[in-house]
């Protein structure tokens, strides 16, 4: 028999009169060091200081909303349609991460609209280096929580997951599954060196002089490795099962083509010229 890792982490951290959960901690943490990254673009390039507050509680909103509402419509909506007060107990799960994409853009667009007066892909460009760091960090909360994993297999890094999680913080006996690809790994371990490519084309390569061009690279990064890994994936919910590609594969396929679309675009307009004062910029009146 060979050799593989029991995983018994307690998805809750600290049990208390309000539970922290190891996904709210990543969710926590990736906002926080993603606020002083978009920080430190502002300031390095004059923009101003309010601005930052501003983004964060557009982000934070049509993160959770745009999650849930995409897990809702794209996975189990034939559930909510019947019970739809459960929709905002987001605490019982169910997210998906394409839900969340299409609120964040959204989102991005008002703030543009209303608060920068700028084209959204400055904001998007910016924005969506910290955003891959978050997305590494949510999929270790799914680790935490015992959930999102892949298929058996007999390779050498694999875990077993406890599959009736709720009922073991119950004091009830573990049921753990066959050993299964540690997909939320494979995710997160993509999406963290994601994060360094695009650290690495904002401060050492200037490629926000070229409007779209970190964005696009954001978009294949993300959502190419989302549709291979789905392959070895679970499906989430009972119908992907007669479908040749997933819902989240089918999903992500107008996110991959919007990814080369927007590097062709970056490369085929000309430069363009950014001033870094490093400093923020004067409030307009």
């Amino acid at each position: 028999m060979f050799n593989y890792i029991t995983w018994t982490a307690d998805p809750i951290l600290i049990d208390s009169f309000i539970d922290i959960r190891w996904y709210s901690l990543m969710f926590l943490i990736g906002f926080l060091v993603g606020y002083k990254i978009v920080e430190k673009m502002f300031r390095r390039e004059g923009a101003c200081e309010s601005w930052l507050s501003t983004l964060l509680m557009y982000v934070v909103f049509a993160t959770i909303i745009g999650a849930r509402l995409g897990h809702v419509f794209f996975y189990e909506w034939e559930q909510y349609s019947q019970n739809p007060i459960d929709i905002i107990k987001v605490w019982e799960g169910g997210l998906a991460s394409h839900g969340g994409a299409i609120g964040i853009l959204i989102a991005v667009f008002l703030f543009s609209r209303f608060t920068t007066h700028k084209s959204p892909l400055w904001t998007l460009d910016r924005l969506v280096v910290p955003v891959a760091l978050v997305g590494g960090l949510i999929r270790l909360g799914n680790l935490f929580n015992h959930e999102i994993y892949g298929h058996a297999t007999d390779l050498p890094w694999v875990f077993s997951f406890i599959e009736n999680i709720r009922a073991w913080q119950a004091g009830y006996p573990a049921i753990f599954s066959a050993p299964s690809h540690p997909t939320q790994i494979y995710e997160a371990l993509c999406y963290f060196a994601l994060f360094g490519l695009l650290m690495w084309m904002y401060w050492k390569k200037d490629a926000a002089t070229r409007p779209g061009l970190i964005f696009g690279t954001f978009l294949i990064g993300i959502f190419v490795t989302r549709f291979l890994i789905e392959f070895v994936k679970n499906n989430q919910v009972a119908f992907e099962a007669d479908m040749t590609l997933n819902m989240g594969q089918w999903l992500s396929i107008p996110f991959i083509i919007a990814g080369i679309f927007f590097i062709i675009y970056a490369a085929k307009r000309p430069k363009v010229h950014i001033d870094y004062p490093n400093r923020f910029a004067d409030e307009k009146k």
